[in-house]
């Protein structure tokens, strides 16, 4: 396939990352994800959420890996003004920092309903269409069950987007075989294919997958 664009150099790949800069709440809330061993989204992925959640006029978002608040902080700024976050992570501790992270950037604190357990746990006890947008981050190896709880849950126009979606350069090689980059790999092509969905494949960070759907697919 030819190219129409030379691609990216690394620090023209810097400069877009960073060109929505980063507060110091978020710089703080990085600070925690790293003393906990948690992987946020880069600055990139974040400003695209936020974007996404601005340009839906998003009421109702879920997110599965609350982390320490990265994330949700993003989705929560692009949100309308009574918009409300449904973050899920297995971690209670990780959402304990998180709620730091809100509390620090002034979110009230019935705009961030935290719930601690398994995504495929929670997931099928949320209410169907009611949802702008939701992001999925957490297990890799789950993305695939996240995208047909994301359809039900989603309102038609609605946006399902996910993280590592390059999953650090093994998705573009079908040489790895691993269960999580297969995972990814098959998540993009059903996304793809799928006659109810509009995708892009967004180079921020590692990668942003995300799909609008158009209408309410047949059970």
């Amino acid at each position: 396939m030819p190219h129409h664009t030379t691609p990216i150099k690394p620090a023209s790949w810097s400069y877009a990352e960073s060109f929505v800069a980063e507060d110091e709440i978020l710089a703080a809330a990085r600070s925690r994800a790293e003393e906990v061993g948690v992987s946020p989204v880069g600055p990139g992925v974040g400003a695209a959420l936020r974007f996404l959640a601005s340009v839906l006029d998003a009421r109702a978002v879920v997110e599965i890996g609350t982390g320490t608040g990265v994330s949700g902080l993003w989705l929560l700024r692009g949100m309308r003004a009574d918009g409300v976050l449904t973050t899920v992570d297995i971690e209670a501790e990780h959402q304990r920092l998180a709620k730091e992270t809100f509390t620090e950037a002034g979110i009230p604190g019935n705009r961030a309903r935290t719930i601690a357990g398994a995504g495929l746990d929670v997931l099928p006890r949320l209410t169907d269409g009611h949802y702008d947008l939701v992001f999925c981050d957490g297990d890799k190896r789950e993305y695939a069950a996240y995208l047909k709880e994301a359809l039900r849950l989603l309102r038609p126009g609605g946006i399902v987007a996910f993280d590592n979606a390059l999953w650090h350069d093994r998705v573009a090689d079908p040489a790895q075989r691993d269960d999580e980059t297969v995972t990814i790999r098959e998540l993009g092509r059903t996304i793809l294919e799928h006659d109810a969905l509009v995708p892009v494949l967004l180079p921020v960070g590692d990668g942003l997958l995300a799909a609008k759907k158009e209408w309410a697919p047949e059970a």
